[in-house]
């Protein structure tokens, strides 16, 4: 039993609530930001394969709108991470042709610490590298051309979203750092 106490933070109170403003502007920002990708997807891109509107980038939003002074929202976290992390999985995915399973596990393993060493780690990059891999017959397909679109294309339309949602009202400011 005491283990489980243990787990459960025993004695402890969960953090706090954010205040409502912030849950309205983290809904508000989400909303605007995926309702941006998806416009592009619509006019740039086929809008039944959605690789803008993919999981990574609703993860990216997450974090620009729900928590943007972490370190991890930064422009430079989102923008380093997406773009090297579909990178190593284009390039995983080419070095381990019909394993994809290893392929896959190599190419998070590989963003992760290029993340790390380029200090522009930014969770939703894991997925990014990933989907380099296991997104499907069109999207691997794309090979080299998934590191500009959907990768850095869509993680520049999001930060560019963050800088103007998440400056709106005073007394907030994004980013906390550029480089």
């Amino acid at each position: 039993m005491e283990f489980f106490a243990k787990m459960r933070g025993a004695g402890k109170d969960a953090p706090p609530r954010v205040p409502l403003r912030e849950m309205a502007l983290g809904f508000t920002g989400a909303l605007l930001g995926m309702v941006g990708m998806g416009l592009a997807q619509k006019h740039l891109a086929d809008p039944a394969d959605l690789l803008v509107l993919s999981g990574p980038f609703a993860a990216t939003a997450v974090l620009l709108f729900g928590t943007p002074k972490s370190p991890l929202a930064q422009p430079r976290n989102v923008l380093g991470g997406h773009v090297l992390s579909a990178l190593v999985g284009v390039c995983a995915n080419l070095a381990l042709p019909g394993l994809p399973w290893l392929a896959g596990a190599l190419a998070v393993a590989v963003a992760i610490a290029l993340m790390h060493a380029t200090k522009t780690l930014h969770p939703p990059g894991g997925a990014t590298a990933f989907l380099a891999v296991a997104g499907g017959a069109k999207l691997t397909a794309l090979g080299f051309g998934y590191v500009l679109a959907p990768s850095a294309a869509g993680a520049l339309l999001l930060v560019g979203l963050a800088l103007v949602i998440n400056n709106l009202l005073p007394g907030r400011r994004y980013p906390e750092f550029w480089f």
